[in-house]
């Protein structure tokens, strides 16, 4: 008589993952239904539904979905946010990401519809739209602001404010700094510092709003440029960028050596950005987050350590690296001093 085949090793994980994007789908449709903004306080699904217009019976499996996957809370037939939903997915709020995640994926479907077919053919050949195009620039400052104010400036300005040298600092410049969000918060953590956000003009027209809003202005400035081919000035005793220098894979010694030529003598400058371990298979959600990027024939992943390296190159007499916890996953902080 046949057996069943004997198994040391279970499907779970699988399942798991099978069942995942339907977890991202409830999210997405969320946003898209709004559904969110009227789950500030508990609320009947018969509420929700007259709100938003839709279905009785629908909604409420939709509810109780959104409470399985963690997004709402349920008791008593009433549904409410979760801290985490109420700061991050309801509109109007200075963290919400709703708009940020949309984007994104949009960006990932256009190379997950189709996979197979760019793994088996290779990148296709580029759009009329470049992503270097200034458009595209402010756009992507635009939507990464909340990102910025959403627990990665507050993580990032407590960590500059640690450094030894912090008071002493007068002058710094967020080097392709977006919407300017974390050099802002940087400044605020400085009784007397001058920051200066640097990035492309348009992106800087994004920048401006922020740095009225907070009212830095006496504290704040632009300057706008390419820092592939422009100046970026000079004087500063500290230096910042995050998530930038992947667009300088391709010509790193040369940026490099012009943060180092514009900091002053004891200057540090500090780069905050991914960097891939295990042959490039680690962390999952950089090497995740990179593929749909990749496959589309723009490839930014670093490897760990490359950026360090290059600061060495460029004349740095000491590097630390560190990997950091942070809400997108580990992430690298290279910190070089002049």
């Amino acid at each position: 008589m046949k057996k069943l085949p004997e198994l040391n090793v279970s499907v779970e994980e699988f399942y798991r993952i099978f069942f995942e994007p339907i977890r991202a789908k409830i999210m997405m449709t969320g946003l898209e239904l709004k559904i969110f903004n009227h789950l500030s306080e508990p609320v009947s699904a018969e509420t929700v539904a007259s709100a938003i217009c839709s279905d009785p019976e629908n909604t409420v499996y939709f509810l109780n979905s959104l409470a399985a996957g963690g997004f709402v809370l349920k008791k008593n037939a009433l549904y409410w946010n979760t801290p985490q939903t109420q700061a991050f997915l309801v509109e109007r709020r200075p963290t919400y990401l709703g708009d940020f995640f949309k984007a994104q994926s949009l960006w990932m479907e256009k190379a997950m519809e189709d996979m197979a077919g760019l793994i088996r053919k290779g990148s296709p050949p580029p759009s009329g739209e470049s992503i270097g195009a200034e458009k595209v620039w402010a756009e992507m400052a635009a939507l990464t602001a909340n990102y910025q104010r959403a627990g990665m400036g507050q993580q990032m300005a407590k960590l500059v404010a640690n450094l030894p040298e912090f008071p002493s600092f007068k002058k710094m410049l967020d080097l392709g700094g977006g919407a300017g969000l974390i050099g802002i918060a940087i400044t605020a953590e400085h009784p007397n510092i001058v920051g200066i956000i640097y990035d492309r003009p348009e992106v800087l027209e994004v920048a401006k709003g922020y740095i009225q809003e907070y009212e830095m202005e006496e504290r704040v400035q632009i300057m706008a440029g390419d820092y592939h081919s422009d100046s970026i000035g000079e004087g500063y005793d500290f230096i910042w960028s995050s998530m930038t220098l992947n667009f300088a894979k391709h010509d790193i010694d040369h940026v490099l050596k012009k943060i180092y030529d514009a900091l002053n003598q004891g200057g540090v400058f500090m780069n905050f950005n991914d960097g891939l371990t295990h042959e490039r298979t680690k962390p999952e959600t950089m090497v995740l987050a990179w593929l749909p990027t990749a496959v589309m024939g723009n490839d930014f992943g670093f490897d760990q350590g490359f950026i360090a390296d290059a600061m060495l190159r460029a004349g740095f007499k000491s590097v630390r690296s560190r990997t950091l916890k942070t809400p997108t996953g580990p992430m690298d902080l290279d910190v070089a001093r002049k």
